[in-house]
């Protein structure tokens, strides 16, 4: 609009002209006249607003309708499970702009998993618009669900994600016991709780007999993983001895970085090898692939 400069000039020069547009400022029209202190009570800029990348963690259309209702609305979810400052004022941002690109929604719920209400995620003190928004989102802690009896298996499949250690076990077997389809995500969490759990510390946790581990996605990649590290050593072994052969004995230093090749760096040495005709032909091939 063409006005947008005038308006701009105006209260650029006036910022206090504000007070007087506040529903609560019309007593302020006093301090605006030609006598006004010299101390203005705003600072006016228009900054701009650059766009930030909002990635949500998950958002559940209902399948009566995407305008939602309020048995069945539409729901922003948000998993938070470490500490951050800043995230109700991002949580904010992003609902709102999740409405401004879904205008037909009419009908939303926030809701955020924590593993406590101990953990630090803003001020305690808010904007009052910020605080009324945070005051309507469903605050999950994922702690308290783990304390509620008789928990139905998919909820009880959540709180293993922050269940001690000594309770893993026996938290594990409920769930496979009420719900045996859910022993891939009961593998997976197990995995992701306990990185140097061994195949036979899974299969005692989760009591799972292991002509059945066998036919898991878990066990399957497993299984391929076998055979990568397989043919990773029988790359490394066949390509040393060639090595031996062709420049003479390696040092540990050279043999270590072979051993750290990747598969198909090792099958490329593999070929390249019977060109070489010294230890000076490898050195130039391995600083050339930075290795």
């Amino acid at each position: 609009m063409k006005t947008d400069h005038w308006f701009y000039g105006l209260f650029q020069s006036a910022p206090d002209l504000i007070t007087l547009l506040l529903p609560q400022g019309s007593s302020a029209a006093a301090a605006l006249g030609p006598d006004a202190p010299g101390d203005a009570l705003y600072r006016f800029e228009a900054p701009e607003l650059k766009a930030a990348n909002h990635r949500l963690d998950g958002a559940f259309w209902p399948r009566s309708g995407e305008v939602g209702t309020p048995e069945r609305p539409v729901v922003l979810l948000e998993v938070q499970m470490h500490a951050k400052p800043g995230f109700k004022h991002r949580l904010f941002a992003q609902a709102a702009r999740f409405l401004q690109l879904h205008p037909e929604v009419l009908h939303l719920a926030v809701m955020v998993l924590v593993p406590h209400r101990r953990l630090r995620l803003g001020p305690d003190q808010l904007p009052q618009q910020l605080q009324a928004f945070v005051d309507g989102v469903v605050w999950l802690s994922l702690e308290e669900l783990g304390q509620q009896a008789d928990l139905d298996p998919l909820l009880a499949l959540l709180t293993l994600a922050v269940r001690p250690e000594a309770e893993l076990q026996a938290s594990s077997q409920q769930i496979l016991d009420r719900r045996p389809d859910l022993l891939s995500a009961v593998q997976l969490i197990l995995l992701e709780r306990l990185p140097r759990l061994t195949r036979e510390d899974l299969m005692e946790i989760a009591t799972i007999p292991a002509k059945e581990l066998r036919h898991t996605r878990v066990a399957q990649e497993w299984i391929e993983e076998g055979r990568q590290e397989g043919r990773q050593e029988g790359e490394v072994s066949v390509t040393l001895r060639q090595l031996n052969r062709r420049c003479g004995p390696l040092s540990d230093a050279t043999t270590a970085r072979i051993q750290a090749l990747p598969l198909e760096q090792l099958e490329s040495l593999a070929e390249a090898l019977l060109d070489f005709s010294g230890p000076a032909d490898l050195a130039a091939w391995l600083d050339e692939h930075g290795s």
